[in-house]
């Protein structure tokens, strides 16, 4: 839109939102130039089209039969779909440009963006950022901008900055733990896993047994990846059925490599009887109960 702008200039250029304009005022601001004369042709924008009612769209299609050879019309939607009407007409009277990112194709976006914030991060980073903030685009954005302004000339964003600066959704937050877990790395568990109760708005209570939640459900998803692994299925064809993203369901089966059945049963049990003791069922601490649980799961044996 920026080069379709440059190319224009602001003179030649009306901006609307179909949120205030209705098709009329579309159509009227395409045929203006007849009304001037001259010049080098006309460009009308008009953002959120697919909030049209059903009259503003027919009355606009009506339009796309024989528009203004001297403008151009550029209708900018969030999201609409391919077999709507008003995406058919444009479709048939010019073109559509669907911007799209493949969920599979998130991370190296990520470094595309932090490229053009003329910032460098290196992979695991992209992929944590995709996994912290998940797969919203303007979220994603917003936190590549708040990297990059942060991050000193000729230097890389790594994964532990993102680890800390990262503003996460709270079900992807438990990230750090889970990895640090599926490394079998003791020390990254417990430290992650504080951090991540330090920086929570919740009690500590609260967030500990989210912890537990998260753990649960993480170790659960490992043991269906390893009975598929055992199975001869590869991760991108498990990824659908999960219902994970593909990247993570790799990283799964990457850790189901690291544990054995058995070792991931007990795990389930260890991580129940943590829940219980953190209700009231231990006189230890429950912080205490949450370390002693952690080091029991994640150290070899």
């Amino acid at each position: 839109m920026r080069r379709l702008r440059d190319r224009f200039g602001d003179d030649a250029t009306d901006h609307l939102s179909a949120t205030t304009a209705g098709a009329a005022d579309v159509i009227a601001s395409c045929n203006a130039l007849g009304l001037f004369g001259g010049g080098e042709g006309r460009l009308v924008i008009v953002d959120d089209v697919e909030k049209w009612k059903a009259a503003d769209v027919k009355e606009l299609i009506a339009y796309l039969g024989s528009p203004s050879p001297e403008t151009v019309l550029a209708l900018v939607a969030n999201e609409l779909k391919s077999d709507s009407a008003l995406t058919k007409a444009v479709a048939k009277a010019g073109q559509v440009l669907a911007y799209e990112v493949p969920k599979k194709k998130l991370p190296e976006w990520v470094a595309e963006q932090f490229a053009r914030f003329g910032a460098k991060a290196d992979p695991d980073a992209c992929r944590a950022l995709v996994e912290i903030v998940g797969d919203d685009l303007d979220e994603l954005t917003s936190e590549i901008d708040k990297l990059a302004t942060w991050s000193q000339p000729d230097t890389t964003i790594t994964l532990r900055d993102v680890q800390q600066l990262a503003a996460g959704r709270a079900e992807t937050a438990i990230f750090a733990v889970t990895d640090a877990w599926g490394r079998r790395d003791v020390a990254g568990t417990l430290r992650s896993a504080e951090e991540l109760m330090e920086r929570s708005h919740r009690a500590r209570s609260g967030e500990l047994m989210r912890i537990v939640g998260s753990m649960v459900g993480h170790v659960g998803r490992v043991r269906r990846c390893q009975k598929l692994a055992d199975e001869g299925v590869r991760p991108r064809d498990a990824a659908g059925s999960l219902k994970m993203h593909p990247f993570v369901a790799e990283k799964a089966f990457q850790q189901a490599a690291n544990y054995s059945a058995e070792e991931l049963a007990d795990a389930i049990v260890r991580l129940a009887e943590l829940d219980a003791a953190a209700k009231g069922g231990s006189k230890l601490p429950a912080d205490l109960e949450l370390e002693r649980t952690l080091v029991e799961i994640t150290r070899r044996g």
